[in-house]
C-alpha cells in the first residue's frame, strides 16, 4: 500500500441529552489515491446507546470526510453531510455549521472536516469553547485532528507524531495514529480501568466505494470497566487484514518514470523481490484505475520493466495505480498523471 501524506482528523464529541463524549478520533484521506478515513476510541459503553463504534464519521468517497462530535446532535452531523454533498470546502462546512447550529450553542460542538479539490487536500476544524478539558485540535494540508476529556495535549501530539512517522498507506496512518495515543487514561475516565477507551474504529473507504460501505471498517466496544484495551484489539483485527510487513512493503522498489507522462510511463522495478516467474497465481500485479475508481488495465509482474501507454488506459489525465501481492493485498499505490 502507498506510503502516502494524507489528511488526518482527530475528533470528540459530547453526546447531548443522556449521551457522552467521545474523547478522540482521526479522520483523513489521500489525495494522490483519493482514500478517506477515520478512526477514533472513547470512554463511552456503547451498549448503553445502541450505536456502532464508527457512527460519528462520515466518508465520501473519492472527496472527502466529516466528524460532528462534542454534545452530538444527529442534526448537526446531516447537516455536515448535506454541506460536503453541495461541494463546499472544509472552511465554510465548519462556518456554516457554526453559524447554524441546532440549538444556537456551537461553544460545545467539535467538528472536523477535511476535503481533496483540485488533487490537493484541505482541512479544518472548530472545538468549541465550552467542550470539556483537556481539549484541542491539531491542523495540517491533508489531516486534522482534535479531542477533549483527554489525560493531557500530548495525546493530540502524539497522535500526530505518529500519523506523519507511519510507513504504509492512509490505513496504516490512521493505525499508528491510534497507537499513538494507546496509553491508559487516553481518555482521562477511563485511566480507572487502565486502558485508553471503551470503544475504538478505523475505517476507510476507496474512490470506488459506495457512500455509507466503505471497505475497510474495523470496530471493537466493550463494557464499563474493562481492563481490555480496544485499541490493541483494533490493531489485532486490523493485523488480520493487512498482514502484509513492512519488510514487504519497504521491498516494493518502483520507479516510474515520465510521471507526468504524455503517451507513456514506465514502471521500473528496481532492486526489488516483486517480480516473478510467471507461475500462476504466484504473481504480483500492476493494476491501474481511472479518476472514477474503474480499472483500466491489470497485469502479473513478471519482468522488470513495464511500459504503459495512454492508448492501453483510455483518454484521461489522472490514473491511479496499485501493486497487488498474491494474497490480493495492496503493498504500493500512487497516482499516474497524463499531459496533453
Amino acid at each position: 500500500m502507498k506510503r502516502s501524506v494524507i489528511t488526518v482528523l482527530l475528533l470528540c464529541f459530547l453526546f447531548d441529552i443522556g449521551f457522552t463524549q467521545d474523547t478522540f478520533s482521526i479522520v483523513a484521506i489521500d489525495p494522490e489515491t483519493g482514500e478517506v478515513g477515520s478512526a477514533g476510541a472513547s470512554c463511552v459503553d456503547l451498549s448503553n446507546f445502541n450505536l456502532p463504534p464508527g457512527f460519528l464519521g462520515e466518508l465520501f468517497p473519492g472527496e472527502g470526510a466529516i466528524n460532528t462530535q462534542a454534545y452530538y446532535i444527529e442534526q448537526n452531523q446531516a447537516n455536515a453531510r448535506v454541506r460536503m454533498q453541495s461541494g463546499d470546502s472544509p472552511s465554510e462546512i465548519i462556518q456554516w455549521l457554526v453559524a447554524n447550529d441546532v440549538q444556537n450553542n456551537p461553544s460545545l460542538r467539535q467538528y472536523g472536516v477535511v476535503r481533496i479539490i483540485d488533487g490537493e487536500g484541505f482541512s479544518a476544524a472548530h472545538t468549541g469553547s465550552n467542550t470539556d478539558p483537556v481539549k484541542g485540535d491539531r491542523t495540517g494540508d491533508t489531516y486534522s485532528i482534535q479531542g477533549n476529556i483527554l489525560l493531557g495535549p500530548e495525546i493530540l501530539d502524539d497522535m500526530e507524531d505518529a500519523f506523519q512517522n507511519a510507513e504504509g498507506d492512509l490505513a496504516h496512518k490512521l493505525m499508528a495514529a491510534m497507537q499513538g495515543a494507546n496509553v491508559p487514561g487516553a481518555d482521562s475516565r477511563c485511566l480507572g480501568n487502565g486502558t485508553s477507551s471503551l470503544f475504538a474504529f478505523l475505517k476507510v473507504a476507496q474512490p470506488s466505494d459506495i457512500f455509507g460501505q466503505p471497505s475497510l471498517d474495523l470496530g471493537v466496544s466493550y463494557g464499563s470497566n474493562t481492563t481490555l484495551e480496544p485499541i490493541d484489539s483494533l490493531q489485532s483485527l486490523f493485523n488480520q487484514v493487512f498482514p502484509v510487513s513492512l519488510e514487504e512493503l519497504n521491498s516494493t522498489s518502483v520507479q516510474i518514470y515520465p510521471n507526468p507522462g504524455r503517451d507513456h510511463v514506465v514502471f521500473e522495478f528496481v532492486g526489488s523481490t516483486i517480480v516473478g516467474t510467471g507461475s500462476a497465481n504466484n504473481n504480483y500485479q500492476l493494476g491501474v484505475y481511472d479518476s472514477a475508481g474503474r480499472q483500466v488495465y491489470r497485469q502479473d509482474i513478471t519482468e522488470n520493466q513495464i511500459v504503459l501507454t495512454l492508448d492501453q488506459l483510455g483518454d484521461g489525465t489522472l490514473y491511479i495505480y496499485k501493486i497487488q501481492n498474491p494474497d490480493g493485498l495492496v503493498v504500493k499505490s500512487g497516482k499516474l498523471i497524463f499531459q496533453k
